[in-house]
């Protein structure tokens, strides 16, 4: 068998691969994106903006908002508050505008009533089939809830919205609880099960749901709250966003689209690349000697981007962005925390090591590629970091991004509901030459 599909993947190849040349003859953009790397214009949203150039073209520093707001304006309220923020972002998310405090209570407490899973839906979905893939069991418990709604299909915004919150509500125990499934099952750690507590905000229940005592400190879960505030909204151009936008008009149903997006997340070039970043680190911090030396660091960096260490990809994850180019703004965001944490943590030599390769990074990647446009760290390079340092395990690294960004897909899927009549359906031009069908006892 194995010797039959070597043949088949020669026929596969011989048979598929189009030559690059016909990218340029027939103006075909690859990943949809210009020679320049910006996106091919494809739709609008007035859910959030996300900017690295000027009407100019002039490269400026990054630009994140969020229904007309700033992030940097909500985290900055939210740290001077010393309050957790993701209800309010996600109201303002879903419904345009910020909540008064009346509203975001009403609100959280809606999340609050639906965060809790059908009875035995733990014990006869999620438990029989761990996986080190949370991801994968997150996709699988999102269709079969399709099978407890009394009219999954309907796609009026009324239920598509109301279907919307209690995805929202469940990710977190989707997530977590198929993990607590995988460790149990397959690595033959003790199981525990918490319920979740209506009285705590989504990030405190996180911690609670994952720690064995359902313990956290305050700063622990105002960090947590920070990151999936985050990575709560970016754009309708992301690859997971667009897929939602896709999917959605060809009139399907949350849960199938939902869990499309989910699949587009879990990729290792878009929400899987916080995890690289984090096992890119660890193997410097093991082949780099002394921490401290800038040629070391910065030799080893080109030998990653030579494809002779590491992965042997020549990446560089969590550094550079598509849009982004002078600075993400969630970068600079997440890098103020986690000082903080750091320190709490005792881990300052570690944080010491990521700003080294922070500033030398960029300059590695300028020498090995010319490139016009700026290039600075992403919200991916601390993003592991700040999840090792709460003692997230690594299954969770890109489930905890699916947490946050449902709340930006739920948002687009009512954008495209409500704006849109047509299935997105772009076009292919097709570069084969046609030929006579030959007949099977001839061939």
């Amino acid at each position: 068998m194995t010797e039959m599909l070597q043949i088949y993947k020669g026929k596969i190849m011989k048979n598929t691969k189009i030559p690059g040349a016909f990218y340029q003859k027939f103006n075909v953009k690859k990943g949809l994106r210009d020679h320049n790397g910006k996106g091919v214009m494809a739709g609008l949203t007035n859910i959030s903006k996300i900017e690295g150039f000027d009407k100019d073209g002039n490269q400026i520093p990054g630009v994140l908002e969020y229904r007309t707001y700033s992030v940097k304006d909500i985290v900055g309220n939210l740290r001077a508050q010393n309050r957790f923020g993701f209800e309010e972002v996600t109201y303002l998310i879903l419904f345009g505008e910020l909540p008064t405090q009346e509203e975001l209570q009403v609100f959280s407490d809606i999340l609050a009533a639906k965060r809790a899973l059908p009875k035995i839906f733990v014990r006869d979905v999620i438990l029989p089939s761990p996986s080190a893939d949370v991801m994968n069991s997150m996709s699988r418990s999102i269709l079969t809830l399709a099978s407890y709604d009394d009219d999954p299909a309907n796609i009026s915004i009324e239920k598509v919205l109301d279907q919307s919150l209690y995805l929202i509500a469940q990710f977190p125990l989707l997530a977590i609880y198929a993990y607590h499934a995988y460790n149990y099952g397959k690595q033959g750690e003790s199981l525990y099960i918490h319920y979740p507590d209506p009285k705590l905000t989504t990030a405190e229940n996180i911690l609670r749901l994952l720690r064995p005592d359902k313990s956290y400190t305050d700063v622990e879960a105002k960090v947590l709250d920070i990151a999936l505030i985050l990575h709560m909204e970016h754009g309708g151009g992301n690859n997971s966003t667009f897929t939602t936008h896709v999917v959605t008009s060809s009139g399907t149903d949350t849960y199938a689209a939902i869990a499309a997006s989910l699949s587009s997340l879990k990729g290792p070039k878009h929400g899987g690349a916080n995890i690289k970043a984090s096992y890119m680190l660890d193997d410097i911090k093991k082949n780099v000697k002394n921490h401290d030396d800038d040629d070391e660091i910065a030799a080893y960096l080109d030998k990653i981007l030579n494809k002779e260490v590491f992965d042997k990809k020549g990446l560089l994850y969590g550094i550079g962005h598509a849009i982004y180019t002078e600075s993400d703004p969630r970068f600079e965001v997440f890098k103020m925390y986690l000082t903080d944490l750091a320190q709490e943590k005792g881990l300052e030599e570690e944080f010491r090591l990521y700003e080294k390769v922070e500033q030398l990074a960029p300059e590695a990647i300028l020498r090995k590629h010319q490139t016009y446009k700026g290039i600075s760290p992403n919200v991916d390079f601390y993003s592991g970091l700040v999840y090792k340092v709460l003692g997230i395990p690594e299954e969770l690294y890109t489930p905890l991004f699916a947490i946050a960004r449902i709340v930006g897909w739920s948002a687009h899927r009512m954008e495209e509901l409500i704006n849109m009549n047509k299935i997105i359906r772009p076009a292919y031009a097709s570069v084969a030459e046609s030929k006579a069908y030959i007949e099977l006892d001839e061939r």
